[in-house]
């Protein structure tokens, strides 16, 4: 590992989910949570400054109408002085992973967004709520469905709100997907499909591509857009799926998935197909109803989305930054109790469907059932 294991990494990674248990003393810090109601902007401290925070979470914050940077923590001093020049950031909102827990003292941070690697989420998810900030976890939630207990768990004792980094769950288009599911103008769903993919080149060493810091590849990465996507495609949970993985860079792709297609079964008879890939491009959802069908094509890029109906009218809508409409949908559930529009609870779903995925891969693409109820569905 080069990038990866830069600064604090490597030690935060050493102490794992195992550390938490030294967090159980640390103290609940929850006044700013009902100053946060008498606000009209919240304050969004990020953790980690990689490029999802760099390229698309601060912009997003300087136009957010309920959200603004107020803090960054990173392991990177260099940071400190770019960040705080580029967004006004004083110094006593900048924390390192060592201090983080002080954060708790400071009334400027209502929201703590986690965009770590996957390994570090649980840590200081958990850590941000001991400390009374409300919770952004970056997906997928957590490295397996243990860790998404905790973090729940972590929230609810803490009283604070827990929201997963699944934007387009606040994107328009997929919302009108949604609309098309339940007020049935073309029938009922029949099938749906979604792929989420991408061609990873360059850097073997990236921590997606290290199973200790991942807990999977294509999968974990970009497959639970698909999961979502169809999902919300059919509105309902699978009763179960079967999987297959494949590889054709098995010099490249050395530590985890490639390439993964999935079936998964819903209520009354639905069939759903899931393919998601690090080594292909592919950015689609199709719903085949009684009597049409509807696509959104690209579906899960940073956008523009797009998208069209059997009867030749067009779903598209006015582009705007999906994290911050993303940022903005959560603190309006903070400060006016809207819906909550990806509760811990969805990201918590779909990593049972993930390791549920990854079992009929180990078992030769054996059949695996889902008990999962309503778990994780947003009903707006």
């Amino acid at each position: 590992m080069k990038k990866v294991t830069r600064r604090r990494f490597n030690a935060t990674f050493t102490k794992g989910i195992g550390g938490l248990a030294l967090m159980s003393s640390l103290p609940m810090a929850c006044g700013n949570i009902v100053g946060s109601h008498q606000k009209k902007k919240l304050g969004v401290a990020l953790v980690g400054l990689g490029s999802y925070s760099r390229g698309q979470l601060a912009p997003a914050l300087e136009n957010g109408e309920y959200t603004y940077l107020a803090g960054i923590v990173t392991g990177t001093p260099e940071k400190e002085k770019i960040w705080g020049e580029k967004y006004s950031i004083p110094k006593k909102n900048m924390y390192n992973y060592e201090n983080f827990d002080s954060i708790a003292k400071n009334d400027e941070i209502d929201i703590v967004y986690v965009v770590l690697p996957n390994s570090m989420h649980a840590e200081f998810c958990i850590r941000a709520a001991k400390a009374g900030k409300h919770v952004i976890c970056e997906k997928p939630m957590a490295m397996n469905v243990a860790e998404c207990d905790a973090i729940i768990e972590a929230c609810k004792t803490a009283g604070v709100k827990l929201s997963v980094g699944y934007r387009m769950q606040s994107d328009p288009h997929t919302n009108e997907i949604k609309r098309l599911v339940s007020e049935k103008p073309f029938g009922e769903v029949k099938y749906v499909s979604s792929d989420a993919g991408y061609i990873s080149r360059g850097n073997p060493d990236q921590w997606r591509l290290n199973y200790a810091l991942s807990g999977g590849g294509a999968l974990m990465n970009m497959g639970v857009y698909a999961i979502q996507s169809n999902i919300y495609g059919v509105g309902h949970n699978p009763i179960s799926v079967s999987a297959q993985e494949f590889s054709t860079r098995p010099e490249y792709f050395k530590d985890t998935d490639e390439s993964i297609t999935a079936q998964m079964e819903f209520p009354n008879g639905i069939v759903g197909h899931l393919f998601t890939s690090h080594n292909a491009n592919a950015n689609r959802l199709f719903v085949s109803f009684e009597r049409g069908w509807a696509e959104l094509n690209p579906c899960h890029s940073y956008g523009p989305i797009s998208g069209r109906t059997a009867d030749g009218a067009e779903i598209k809508y006015p582009h705007q930054s999906q994290q911050k409409v993303q940022m903005d949908d959560f603190a309006q559930h903070i400060m006016k109790g809207s819906p909550n529009v990806a509760p811990g609870e969805m990201g918590k779903r779909d990593m049972i469907i993930v390791e549920a995925i990854y079992q009929s891969i180990k078992e030769g693409g054996k059949k695996v059932a889902l008990d999962l109820g309503d778990m994780g569905i947003v009903r707006v």
